[in-house]
């Protein structure tokens, strides 16, 4: 996953695979963080592999799979040739180098320019590099990025040296970004272990949440940290009440009022929160996943069937908004489509903050007043923790408070949760650092 095959490795695995399973097909998957992805598909193919996974030439290289038109063109004429138009890859290529641009806000290539062969010393998942990249700039660590990097390596031999994978990779990613952000060495956290409130991933990794990892858990660093915590011993879902997916369907559809697929079940099984927020952003925006980047006739039709008349918004319009001078298109059904030019915004703002908008709709002028969020943005200073004020407790990293586990005349002991605070997909529960009320 984060591209460490080589291609002489490649031809050794593969190799020795082949020797062994004449008859079972040998399918390779990799990343190509560091840039030898295409030599070593190509070993791979050379030594007896039957599929190896490549992308479209726009959308290749860096963290994504090796080049699909370096890797046909380079068979051309061998024996493993694919016969692949490298035409109409070039040309499928064309489109989605197109398609891109529509998407640049949530582009990797705004931080990230290159491969980096450091890979092979840090192991970062090709997946999880970007993620946590873009989780590094949400969280102020941006210029740190190398700093966390290295403690990623070093946070993985902390955690027993484990196979990275989502969603171990997360655990060990977390605690890489824990440690940069309060400036701790693999040896200050073996040292400060059981008084540092770990990010929640940590401590649920340690109590076997996601399984026993091979080679066992690191001691004795996850005594450290877990204390008197419940470990949980065996697989976990052995140990799982029984699930009601009917009445968490029914559930759905009565909170969300639309309809409800056997695939937001399962997402709301697994991700709660997560699919809550989806399923709200749904009602909120319509069905998102109909953008026009991608959509056809038979898919608009269908879902149209399905969920009753949607509104079809431009992917630009959608992720970015409309500037002045830009011309979109609303379909609202079949026959009936907006035309809608914007024209200007008023520099004068109304009592309640908003600005009028001047747009043609169908050749014809309207306005319409729209509030500016930017008006109501605030500068928020948070007075920090007093080192010198025995009991004054401070937060680990900027972030959001999920929930407060304790309330006003509570009687805690050192170590016990206060509150449980979140960023970019890191959870950390904040501990008491002394006794007290």
């Amino acid at each position: 996953m984060a591209g460490l095959l080589k291609p002489q490795a490649a031809r050794l695995l593969v190799g020795a695979l082949r020797d062994r399973h004449p008859d079972v097909p040998i399918h390779i998957h990799t990343h190509d963080t560091a840039g030898a992805g295409v030599a070593s598909m190509l070993a791979c193919a050379e030594s007896g592999a039957d599929v190896v996974d490549v992308a479209v030439d726009s959308m290749s290289g860096m963290t994504s799979q090796p080049s699909m038109g370096a890797i046909i063109a380079c068979l051309q004429g061998s024996k493993h040739k694919t016969r692949i138009s490298l035409e109409n890859v070039s040309q499928y290529s064309a489109y989605w180098e197109q398609a891109r641009t529509l998407y640049a806000p949530f582009e990797c290539a705004v931080t990230m320019k290159s491969g980096n062969a450091d890979v092979y010393e840090n192991e970062i998942p090709g997946g999880q590099y970007t993620n946590l990249q873009f989780q590094a700039f949400s969280l102020g660590l941006g210029e740190h990025f190398e700093s966390i990097k290295k403690a990623y390596k070093e946070a993985n031999i902390l955690l027993g040296d484990i196979i990275k994978v989502t969603p171990s990779s997360k655990v060990v990613g977390d605690l890489a970004q824990f440690m940069v952000q309060n400036k701790l060495s693999s040896k200050d956290v073996l040292e400060k272990a059981e008084e540092l409130s770990f990010p929640t991933s940590v401590v649920e990794f340690m109590q076997g949440y996601i399984g026993m990892p091979h080679g066992g858990f690191p001691e004795p660093l996850r005594s450290k940290i877990l204390k008197d915590t419940v470990r949980i011993e065996g697989r976990p879902g052995q140990t799982l009440p029984p699930m009601d997916l009917e009445a968490l369907k029914k559930k759905l559809m009565e909170k969300h009022v639309q309809k409800v697929t056997d695939e937001d079940v399962m997402s709301a099984a697994m991700y709660p929160k997560e699919c809550d927020d989806f399923l709200s952003f749904r009602n909120t925006y319509g069905p998102v996943s109909l953008l026009d980047t991608w959509v056809f006739l038979d898919d608009f039709l269908s879902f149209r069937n399905t969920y009753g008349p949607v509104s079809l918004l431009d992917t630009r319009g959608f992720l970015v908004g409309p500037k002045v001078g830009d011309n979109f298109e609303v379909v609202l059904e079949k026959g009936k489509t907006l035309h809608i030019k914007t024209l200007a915004v008023s520099a004068n703002v109304t009592e309640e903050g908003e600005r009028e908008v001047f747009f043609e709709l169908n050749g014809q002028l309207r306005s319409v007043f729209v509030k500016d969020l930017t008006l109501s943005e605030e500068i928020v200073v948070h007075p920090k923790a007093n080192k010198d004020v025995k009991g004054s407790v401070g937060a680990p990293m900027p972030g959001t408070v999920l929930d407060i586990r304790v309330k006003e005349g509570d009687i805690v002991k050192k170590g016990d949760p206060l509150v449980v605070i979140s960023a970019m997909k890191m959870e950390m529960v904040v501990q008491a650092p002394v006794a007290g009320e």
